[in-house]
């Protein structure tokens, strides 16, 4: 019995191992993804529309911070790829997610859409 228990508690720790080494290989330059997903983590309320009818002062310190962060074009490209299936995943308010940037005066050169092509 306690060779089995050893057996799957490595392969858990394998797991978690192999987990942890595929988030870090998706380094968005200074960002990585889920970093880019903990700054918006206070948005998330806002974004899926079950908080307020406008965004905290948190979650737009968080979006400009990653917005700053994610300065070169290659940059926003990987944080839109990391954000795009995020958005789905968690249920995000398209409209409320294209109204957050201007909400939170930030500046984009393009809208904050989840149906958006991130190579664009």
């Amino acid at each position: 019995m306690t060779g089995k228990r050893s057996i799957s508690l490595l392969n858990v720790v394998m797991i978690l191992s192999m987990l942890v080494t595929t988030l870090n290989a998706r380094k968005i330059d200074a960002i990585t993804c889920p970093d880019a997903l903990l700054s918006l983590l206070p948005c998330l309320p806002y974004l899926q529309g079950t908080g307020p009818a406008t965004p905290t002062s948190a979650c737009c310190a968080g979006a400009n911070n990653l917005n700053q962060k994610a300065d070169t074009t290659q940059s926003r490209r990987d944080v839109c790829n990391c954000l795009k299936p995020a958005a789905s995943r968690f249920g995000v308010n398209p409209d409320r997610s294209k109204q957050l940037p201007r909400l939170c005066n930030i500046n984009l050169s393009v809208s904050f859409d989840p149906s958006i092509d991130c190579n664009t």
